[in-house]
């Protein structure tokens, strides 16, 4: 029996068959008809000497031969499509692709971005604002920018200042609100894209934190990203729990107030993220000091606040 591998299209058609177990489906992801992806599959077959699937009346099973060879197979062309986009990267150096979350792409870094553009003219920047979780080769970007708590041990990280939230409002919220004890009858918004920080920091959190015990029964607006929370503030919707970065450009802007200058510092904290080695790539190394730089700008923003770890608040 001859070592020689079959066609590469019979091998990409057995693998989007065994995949789906459809003849039809691999058909449409390869967009080719049924026919066509049949007989790559039996010319496989022909190459191998043996059947790969059992056909059934409306399914396909594979064969035990099948079995042994799929997952190699799927390999395979994970690992080509890693060296495919690898070898295209040497030649795109002046390309970045850049994942942050929605809040901070929408709050932070778009209003900024165009400084970084008119510094680095040669570089293109694109932008992914997604908080899925990070697969370098899979999503094909070079930069990510993750709020977490995890240590991210298979990365180049950086860990930039610690975060902290505090109440912001309209200022015509805050001629009515104008101590922590009003709050209680104030109609607060809740960011639940913060749910994940153990300890936690919400408002039964801040409410403690400035000696008041949060009202029984008190409920709200709550919103899954925190650039949603921030816009129903600024609409005059209620009062929010807004972070640093978030909010900034808001209350610079006077659109929201921060009037009780006690903030609750978080466990988790922005990271800069990219492949280990990569960190030296002139785009990456370029974008990594321009981030940190920025993010070091605003840091006297904290300056007006008594900051209060969120581990030091027993509930």
């Amino acid at each position: 029996m001859s070592d020689r591998l079959p066609p590469l299209t019979a091998l990409r058609a057995f693998d989007a068959a065994a995949r789906h177990m459809s003849f039809l489906k691999a058909a449409e992801e390869l967009n080719v008809t049924p026919a066509a992806l049949s007989f790559q599959i039996k010319s496989l077959e022909d190459h191998l000497g043996a059947p790969v699937f059992k056909r059934l009346n409306r399914a396909v099973e594979l064969t035990k031969a099948g079995k042994a060879l799929a997952p190699g197979v799927s390999d395979g062309f994970q690992n080509l499509s890693v060296a495919w986009r690898g070898a295209r990267n040497t030649l795109n150096q002046n390309t970045l692709t850049i994942t942050a979350g929605p809040a901070l792409t929408a709050k932070w870094l778009a209003p900024r971005i165009y400084d970084f553009a008119r510094n680095f003219p040669e570089i293109e920047l694109r932008f992914s604002a997604s908080l899925r979780n990070l697969d370098f080769e899979r999503d094909d970007v070079d930069v990510a920018i993750r709020f977490s708590q995890q240590d991210f041990d298979d990365l180049y990280s950086v860990k930039v200042r610690p975060e902290w939230i505090t109440p912001v409002m309209t200022p015509e919220l805050a001629e009515i609100y104008t101590t922590p004890e009003s709050l209680v009858d104030a109609p607060l918004i809740f960011d639940d894209s913060l749910n994940f920080i153990s300890p936690l920091v919400d408002w039964p959190v801040w409410f403690k934190a400035v000696g008041l015990d949060y009202p029984e029964g008190k409920t709200g607006s709550h919103f899954s990203n925190a650039d949603h929370a921030v816009d129903a503030a600024v609409a005059g919707a209620g009062v929010a729990l807004g972070r640093r970065p978030i909010i900034l450009k808001d209350v610079q802007e006077g659109r929201l107030v921060t009037p009780f200058k006690i903030a609750i510092e978080t466990t988790a904290r922005f990271q800069f993220l990219c492949r280990k080695g990569a960190e030296t790539q002139p785009a990456i190394a370029a974008f990594r000091d321009w981030f940190l730089t920025e993010i070091e700008k605003t840091a006297h923003f904290s300056d007006d606040f008594e900051i209060i770890k969120a581990k030091d608040i027993a509930l």
